[in-house]
């Protein structure tokens, strides 16, 4: 557990602290309390009450999350029952459906007819998981990644579903996963931020859902641990160029000044986020180096660009963003994670799906298979999640080019590869109708605290105090980690 009081103790001179006792007994009781930490101080682990990371040995050193965004359907991809085909056009059992609640878009619906998925699939590795035609690159890597056909989230409406996921909390303002590892591991790249993120919007709802940068924020953390917005183009990021008429020896200059400003205001207060921001000036410089040449991709061969699809010479898109993220990984960046948008298929599923799953499928297998082939597999780990699946019954009347499904939380599949989970399989079940788990539930924190000890983490061990409390990636309710999916 991380202390901001004991943060700022780090930064406050002697001066200043005598000078804010000064001011009143209140200032005086604090320093009654907070000198015994000062005098126990016998290394920077006592002082900042930060535990050393990682708790244990890990078997991944970096992350990449590949998230879905919009809620892809398990059922038409994942988890094909023979149930669906013979119900196929019925009812769907009141056993089944029971009292769960259901969106505005479908809650006033009168019939619920059972939809089978749209493709048919085959059994794919040597461990047999359906995976569907719709997915034709992903059935190569099925020896390489561990399904999750079991997990379920609270949550039934995108943002807090999305919000939940990436932060462990349906409410925003807090921590990102990417800010947590970051927070907790730090950067083996002194030339790029821990934890990058980058947005791609595909051909299957468009636009699709809003990706907001809370997505990747610090929340309460310390401020340079938000991940940094990769954008598409010659300008990726943000204000990160000289001006007109200034060169780098200049921006040098500038900067040296400015940090002596920032160090003597830092001394006067003792905020840690005065220090952050001289971080962020350095990086941001460092970065006017190190980021022309992570997107300068002429050195990659052909046979690479040609596995990520023809996609990826074009700027933003999924493909591109996949290749970047190779990219990231290799040159040690802690945490990356790309967003791709349009997984919404409330209506035109027949449509929309298909040309959803061509964005994505041969660009993530083969950054699997590219993280392999360079060796960074065994200690990368792949997330390739979404916030909810979708129901196996239709929105809308069963037949017509706008059919859909809706959203549906009760179960959902995931899958992870690398980084210390089993290779090659299959975990958890849900029912005949992919509605209701029958085995092996995950809930998406115990999802979270499975990443963490990917990582060396232990969840219940790490926490940052705020608002009183010691706030935790996987909240305050029991999480499990998911010991049966680890290598």
């Amino acid at each position: 557990m991380h202390s901001p009081i004991h943060h700022r103790l780090q930064h406050l001179t002697r001066r200043t602290f005598l000078g804010d006792v000064t001011r009143g007994v209140g200032s005086i009781a604090l320093g009654s309390l907070l000198f015994p930490g000062l005098a126990r101080a016998m290394d920077a682990s006592a002082l900042t009450g930060k535990p050393k990371l990682p708790h244990f040995a890990p078997k991944a050193k970096r992350v990449v999350c590949l998230f879905q965004s919009g809620g892809l359907s398990h059922v038409d991809l994942f988890d094909d029952k023979p149930m669906l085909h013979q119900h196929a056009g019925k009812e769907i059992p009141p056993s089944i459906k029971g009292t769960q609640r259901l969106t505005g878009m479908t809650s006033r619906q009168t019939a619920y007819p059972v939809v089978p998925p749209l493709m048919a699939g085959k059994r794919c590795g040597k461990h047999g998981t359906w995976i569907s035609d719709l997915l034709p690159h992903t059935q190569t890597i099925a020896d390489e990644i561990c399904i999750i056909k079991s997990l379920y989230t609270e949550a039934i409406n995108h943002d807090p579903a999305i919000t939940y996921m990436n932060t462990g909390n349906q409410q925003p303002g807090y921590a990102s996963m990417g800010a947590w590892v970051s927070y907790g591991l730090g950067s083996e790249n002194k030339n790029l931020p821990a934890f990058i993120a980058m947005v791609s919007q595909g051909t299957g709802k468009n636009p699709g859902q809003p990706i907001f940068s809370r997505l990747w924020g610090s929340g309460f953390l310390p401020s340079s641990h938000q991940g940094v917005g990769l954008r598409p183009g010659a300008n990726p990021v943000l204000y990160l160029n000289n001006p007109d008429g200034v060169d780098r020896a200049q921006r040098r200059e500038l900067l040296d000044d400015l940090a002596q400003l920032n160090q003597a205001r830092a001394g006067e207060i003792g905020d840690p986020e005065t220090l952050a921001r001289i971080d962020a000036y350095e990086m941001a410089y460092r970065m006017q180096m190190s980021v022309p040449e992570l997107t300068d991709i002429r050195g990659e061969s052909a046979a690479t660009l040609a596995a990520y699809g023809p996609e990826v010479r074009r700027p933003g898109s999924y493909a591109a963003n996949c290749l970047l993220a190779r990219r990231l990984l290799e040159r040690d960046v802690r945490f990356v994670q790309l967003f791709h948008r349009g997984w919404d298929q409330h209506i035109a599923i027949t449509r929309q799906l298909p040309n959803q799953c061509r964005d994505t499928d041969q660009p993530t297998a083969a950054l699997v298979k590219d993280l392999k082939q360079r060796g960074l597999l065994e200690d990368t780990l792949v997330i390739f999640a979404t916030e909810f699946g979708r129901t196996v019954f239709s929105q809308g009347k069963l037949g017509d080019p706008g059919m859909g499904r809706d959203h549906h939380g009760r179960c959902f599949t995931v899958w992870l590869a690398g980084g210390g989970v089993r290779p090659g399989f299959e975990y958890g079940a849900t029912d005949d109708f992919c509605y209701n788990i029958t085995e092996n539930p995950v809930h998406l924190r115990d999802l979270h605290a499975t990443i963490l000890h990917c990582l060396g983490i232990d969840h219940a061990k790490f926490s940052h105090r705020f608002r009183g409390l010691n706030v935790r990636l996987t909240g305050v309710e029991e999480s499990h980690v998911v010991k049966g999916i680890l290598a």
